[in-house]
């Protein structure tokens, strides 16, 4: 049983790595101005991945992985530079804000619905609704009300959805190594994966490092120790202290950091649609996550 200062220090650290993760979106908008899409990927996650190994080491954790679950993460790998590849090209088209609460709110709606299917599960009316409900947040968001085309058919909105597919993908593909592999490890062998494919197959290393202004490289270290290590690591280690349910609901605060960063340092627009439509979605969303009764 953990102390209640343990929890309350933990709950800190759950809030400051929500706002992390939701500020990623705010340092690929800026950094893709400078940077080609490869190239954020690819320094990213191996900054990640070196990041990583002294903590790991001081939690002293197996680094053993087998055969099949190393097949699994690199196919992951595989699937996360589409995703990455897509979120950073929608933001770079469109906006941080929309894409943080529209890709982080339609996530878990897609993961959930898709996972229902392939197990082929009766949906109760609960769970209806709660689909419906984030299908009507999603599409607010999107400003489907508008009815005009060049609102809504925008090739950054094209980009988001195909995105939270993918995540998708990778979440039911990743829950098949849980339990065999410890979350950490497995997210270090997979930003490995990232970088390594990135760097053989994908990225040109055009751009000089050394000529960039060091806000570009603060923006790079804070993408990769803050918006990936801290928050992944805070993340895993809460769920393991304090359980996934509770830990679960914080990621909630994600899209509302994304947006309140993207108006902070960006001076993007904060809409009614994107508000009204961000809480539908996670209402939604807090629905699908209650156990069935």
């Amino acid at each position: 049983m953990e102390s209640p200062e343990t929890r309350k220090i933990f709950y800190l650290l759950m809030v400051l790595a929500m706002v992390g993760w939701g500020a990623s979106w705010v340092h690929v908008k800026y950094l893709s101005d400078y940077l080609s899409i490869h190239e954020i990927i690819f320094y990213r996650y191996l900054l990640t991945a070196l990041s990583m190994i002294p903590l790991i080491l001081w939690l002293r954790l197996p680094w053993r992985i087998d055969r099949q679950a190393l097949a699994i993460t690199l196919l992951v790998s595989a699937i996360m530079i589409l995703y990455t590849w897509l979120f950073i090209a929608g933001t770079k088209l469109g906006t941080a804000g929309l894409g943080g609460a529209f890709v982080t709110t339609l996530i878990p709606i897609l993961t959930f619905a898709l996972t229902a299917l392939l197990a082929r599960r009766r949906l109760s009316r609960r769970q209806l609704f709660a689909l419906g409900l984030g299908a009507l947040g999603v599409m607010t968001i999107l400003n489907v009300w508008s009815f005009r085309a060049e609102d809504i058919f925008r090739l950054e909105n094209l980009y988001f959805i195909l995105a939270a597919m993918s995540w998708a993908v990778l979440t039911i593909f990743s829950a098949r190594v849980a339990g065999r592999v410890d979350p950490l490890v497995y997210s270090f062998y997979m930003y490995l994966g990232v970088a390594v494919m990135e760097g053989l197959f994908f990225t040109d290393f055009s751009t000089d490092l050394t000529t960039l202004a060091p806000l570009v490289d603060l923006n790079i270290l804070l993408l990769a120790l803050v918006s990936t290590t801290f928050a992944t690591s805070v993340y895993f280690i809460g769920s393991k202290k304090l359980g996934a349910d509770r830990i679960s609901s914080f990621t909630f605060l994600v899209p509302f950091s994304a947006i309140g960063l993207s108006a902070l340092f960006l001076g993007e627009e904060i809409t009614w649609g994107m508000g009204a439509g961000t809480a539908m979605a996670l209402a939604a969303v807090r629905l699908l996550q209650r156990p069935s009764t």
